[in-house]
């Protein structure tokens, strides 16, 4: 740990999510913010840790910045403890929150934050007021959450892409879906096979024979053809959340040739 003749080290974490960084600012704005206020305590910023597109409501496996800062805190016994933009940019899952506070007051470490004071104070009146602000945050995470939902709903009923995992022969076009027709043979082929009557694992099997990625780049199982053939979005249609609406535009014509088997 640090002496007391010699600057506080300290690690900073930045966190900002996808869909509401307007609410919560730029990782930059962050960054900025946690070196100006060590440069003005007199602080040594040692590392900032990142997380982008990530909620804050995820556990710290699915965080790879701040699972690396742990990871650190602990190789690192000269590092006193983990500076935050704020409260909400650490967590804005109260169980989550309080989980992390305690494992650096476990490993002897301190949390900071730019914005609130005494955090890992143990009076009581402090505590209480950090976990309130806690339920706070996840109050307007669940706020968030219910207005983003609404408005891909909104979109669903149009007819539009409402986010979501794109399914083989597809890609994602300004916030729309579009048909890949780099991967549209493999989709022709899948449902060309199963006209053979060749069940799910043998279409995997000669899929994988062919050198064929799915649509992540791994390799072909009885399951994942399966989930092909019974999508309903190769016949144009879309679901999201009990919406279903037609789109012709996306439909594909299984009965086209295929590449050759």
């Amino acid at each position: 740990m640090a002496t007391p003749t010699s600057p506080l080290r300290l690690f900073g974490y930045c966190r900002v999510s996808t869909d509401n960084q307007r609410e919560e600012g730029t990782i930059a704005l962050q960054e900025t913010a946690l070196a100006d206020f060590c440069k003005a305590q007199g602080y040594e910023l040692v590392r900032t840790y990142k997380d982008e597109g990530v909620s804050g409501a995820k556990e710290l496996d699915n965080r790879p910045g701040l699972a690396e800062l742990f990871d650190r805190l602990e190789q690192d016994s000269s590092v006193a403890g983990v500076l935050i933009y704020k409260l909400d940019r650490l967590a804005r899952d109260l169980y989550l929150q309080e989980h992390l506070i305690r494992k650096l007051a476990q490993m002897g470490r301190r949390i900071l934050s730019t914005k609130e004071p005494d955090l890992d104070s143990t009076d009581p009146i402090r505590k209480a007021f950090r976990q309130f602000m806690g339920t706070v945050s996840e109050l307007e995470k669940a706020f968030i959450t219910m207005r983003l939902s609404g408005g891909r709903i909104n979109k669903a009923r149009k007819g539009g892409y409402a986010g979501g995992g794109v399914a083989l022969g597809y890609k994602a076009e300004d916030k729309e879906l579009a048909i890949d027709k780099g991967q549209a043979d493999t989709v022709r082929l899948i449902f060309s096979l199963r006209r053979k009557r060749a069940g799910y694992r043998a279409i995997a099997r000669t899929l994988n024979a062919q050198g064929i990625p799915t649509a992540r780049g791994g390799d072909w199982h009885g399951g994942t053809v399966r989930y092909i053939l019974h999508n309903p979005i190769y016949k144009g249609r879309l679901a999201y959340k009990g919406v279903r609406t037609e789109r012709p535009d996306l439909a594909y014509n299984t009965k086209a040739k295929a590449i050759a088997v």
